[in-house]
C-alpha cells in the first residue's frame, strides 16, 4: 500500500510537490510562471480549486480540492507530467541558464531509477498528501503555507511574497485567483502573520 496515496480524492488536501534531490530549480522567474500558468490552466480546465499555495525553490504546497469528475490524483499527474516537460524544455532550450548541465544531469540519471520512466525524472513521485478535516487544522496548513517565505528570509510580510496566496487572504488578489477560506475573525492575524 503507498503510504503517499491520496485517500480522499474531493476532500480538501494539503499536497507538497517537490523536485528530485531538491533541485533549486524554481529560483528563475520563469519556471515558477510555468507552474503558474498551468496551475491556471487546472483551475479553468479540470475543476481544480485552490485554496493555498506557495512555490519555494525546489517544492510547491498546495491547499486544494478536486470540484469536478476529475479525482485529484489525476490532476495531479498530469500537472505534474506537463510541468515537468514544460521546465525541462526552458532549462534545455529557453535561454541562458548556468546551471543546465548539472540540472539535466540529476534529472537524467533520477529517470531511469523510476519504474516506467526512461527519460528524465523531474518531480519525486509522491505528493505527500495530508486530508485537511478540521478549520484547526486547515488554519495550521495554511499559515505553514504563507510563512514559508518568511521563515527561508525572502521577505518579512507573507503577503510580500509573489509566488504565494498570502496577498490574496491579505489584499484579495494575487497571481492565482483563489478559493480563500473564511476562517474566524481570531485566526485573522494567525494567518497573515501578523
Amino acid at each position: 500500500m503507498n503510504r503517499y496515496k491520496i485517500l480522499d480524492q474531493y476532500g480538501l488536501n494539503f499536497l507538497t510537490l517537490t523536485v528530485v534531490d531538491w533541485v533549486a530549480v524554481f529560483i528563475r522567474k520563469s519556471y515558477k510562471d510555468i507552474i503558474i500558468e498551468s496551475l491556471k490552466y487546472c483551475q479553468k480546465e479540470k475543476e481544480l480549486v485552490i485554496c493555498a499555495y506557495v512555490i519555494m525553490s525546489n517544492h510547491i504546497h498546495l491547499v486544494v480540492q478536486a470540484n469536478g469528475s476529475i479525482p485529484l490524483t489525476d490532476i495531479m499527474r498530469d500537472f505534474k507530467k506537463y510541468t515537468a516537460t514544460q521546465i525541462l524544455h526552458a532549462i534545455e532550450h529557453g535561454g541562458y541558464e548556468s546551471r543546465r548541465e548539472w540540472m539535466l544531469h540529476r534529472f537524467r540519471y533520477r529517470g531511469p531509477q523510476v519504474p516506467g520512466n526512461r527519460k528524465h525524472q523531474f518531480w519525486q513521485s509522491d505528493n505527500h498528501p495530508i486530508i485537511l478535516y478540521s478549520l484547526p487544522v486547515i488554519a495550521q496548513k495554511i499559515d505553514y503555507i504563507h510563512n514559508n517565505p518568511v521563515v527561508e528570509g525572502w521577505v518579512e510580510q507573507p503577503e510580500h511574497y509573489t509566488y504565494s496566496s498570502a496577498s490574496n487572504y491579505v489584499f484579495d488578489k494575487g497571481l492565482l485567483d483563489v478559493t480563500v477560506i473564511d476562517l474566524p475573525m481570531s485566526w485573522v492575524g494567525y494567518i497573515a502573520g501578523t
